[in-house]
């Protein structure tokens, strides 16, 4: 089979193995796989995949299932999404039966592909370990990023209002759109949030430089939880406050987490949040498709961190 692979910061479309398909697996024939940022990641080299997951790049992929191991009840020729370690940019992927969901009536394979990784991401850390509930304010950094998009959506889907912190003005239309209440454009200063809090949730993929900032916007009993390190590893804090306002600080990852624990985050998902598709609630907020040949594109524009949503790789258009 073909698949994308980080080469020295850069991708091809190479000849790999194709994967076995064991008890309580399926093979997928892939459509399209979204673009995360923990992609471009790896391909620099500074985000290797958990052992044993393969080194193909693609966290999250969608398209018809073509074997199904013992132990399943897929059926070959469903339409499926699914969530990955690793090996979604490929013609094909082998993966746990239980980490896959069916495409959301009404949607099409791309834009399948744009749902598992930030869909899990965002209901695993706002309504699974921060217990987010109704009437509960939230904040959310970069909030046009793909997880941010979910986020958004789930927010107001589930009652809690939402405010963000984006690139540009445009972006912050953008999150409006969606159903944010507000929020600051974070080259005017992140402090401004103040007016708008203070907040219970902090859903934050950046750490460092904005991580003092936070505590001073979290409330009482507030959950900061920490996703990424886009704004550096190191931080300074006033340990009073987090001992004054009772805060809980939860760092967070999804990738490396084992087979059972996404399976029954999946399970949830499934009960919970897909069928709010069908009811028009939640939308995939696909931005921009690109053929597989236009992969190292891809990457560039999502390196600009400009986009507003989520950029898909189409790998078969045939199905797609």
């Amino acid at each position: 089979m073909k698949a994308l692979q980080g080469v020295e910061g850069h991708v091809e479309w190479v000849e790999a193995p194709s994967p076995t398909c064991d008890v309580g697996q399926v093979r997928i024939q892939v459509a399209a796989a979204g673009l995360n940022r923990a992609d471009l990641l790896q391909c620099a080299g500074l985000y290797p995949p958990p052992p044993g997951a393969s080194d193909v790049l693609g966290l999250e992929c969608s398209g018809v299932i073509s074997e199904v191991g013992a132990g399943s009840s897929w059926q070959v020729g469903d339409r499926v999404c699914a969530l990955l370690a690793g090996g979604g940019m490929a013609q094909e992927v082998v993966v746990d039966a239980r980490h896959v969901l069916p495409v959301p009536e009404g949607l099409s394979l791309a834009e399948a592909a744009a749902l598992p990784e930030v869909y899990s991401t965002a209901w695993l850390n706002l309504f699974q370990l921060a217990a987010l509930k109704p009437g509960e304010k939230v904040l959310l950094h970069a909030g046009a990023s793909g997880v941010g998009s979910a986020a958004i959506q789930l927010c107001k889907a589930f009652g809690s209002p939402c405010w963000v912190s984006v690139g540009s003005a445009d972006r912050l239309d953008y999150c409006e759109d969606l159903g944010a209440q507000g929020g600051v454009v974070r080259t005017d200063g992140i402090e401004s949030l103040s007016d708008f809090g203070p907040f219970d949730v902090i859903l934050d993929p950046v750490g460092g430089n904005y991580a003092a900032t936070n505590l001073k916007l979290l409330a009482r009993d507030g959950r900061w939880v920490l996703i990424g390190l886009m704004g550096g590893r190191a931080a300074q804090l006033d340990l009073a406050q987090v001992l004054a306002k009772r805060v809980q600080l939860l760092g967070s990852t999804l990738r490396s987490r084992d087979e059972q624990f996404k399976a029954d985050l999946l399970s949830d998902l499934g009960q919970q949040v897909w069928p709010l598709f069908g009811e028009g609630r939640l939308s995939p907020q696909l931005a921009k498709t690109f053929a597989i040949k236009d992969a190292q594109m891809a990457f560039a524009e999502l390196a600009t961190n400009q986009i507003s949503g989520k950029l898909v790789l189409v790998i078969d258009d045939s199905l797609a």
